[in-house]
C-alpha cells in the first residue's frame, strides 16, 4: 500500500503551531509550504509524491498512513524538525 502526501517542514514547534493556525483559518497548504517549509519539496507545495512503508522515517510514516485523504496532521516531530503532513491520496 502507498499513500501520497505533502508536508511542511519547520524547525520549531511554536512555528509549526502558528502555520497550523493559518491552515485552519483557510489558507492553502501548498502556499504555506512554499512560504515556510525548509524542505526542498516546499517549492512544489510540499508534494512528496507516493511512498510506501519503510521509505520514510517511522514517525512520519506512521502519521501519514494514519491520516484520512484530505486530512492534515498536527505537528509531527522527527530528527529533521516538525512536519505538518497533508495526505492527498
Amino acid at each position: 500500500m502507498q499513500v501520497k502526501a505533502s508536508h511542511i517542514l519547520i524547525s520549531s514547534l511554536d512555528e509549526a503551531n502558528s502555520v497550523l493556525t493559518e491552515l485552519k483559518s483557510g489558507k492553502k497548504f501548498e502556499e504555506l509550504a512554499q512560504k515556510y517549509s525548509s524542505c526542498p519539496s516546499g517549492k512544489n507545495g510540499g508534494d512528496l509524491g507516493f511512498f510506501g512503508k519503510g521509505q520514510m522515517v517511522k514517525e512520519f510514516e506512521d502519521a501519514s498512513f494514519s491520516l484520512n485523504v484530505g486530512q492534515v496532521s498536527g505537528p509531527i516531530k522527527t530528527q529533521f524538525g516538525y512536519h505538518l503532513i497533508f495526505r492527498t491520496k
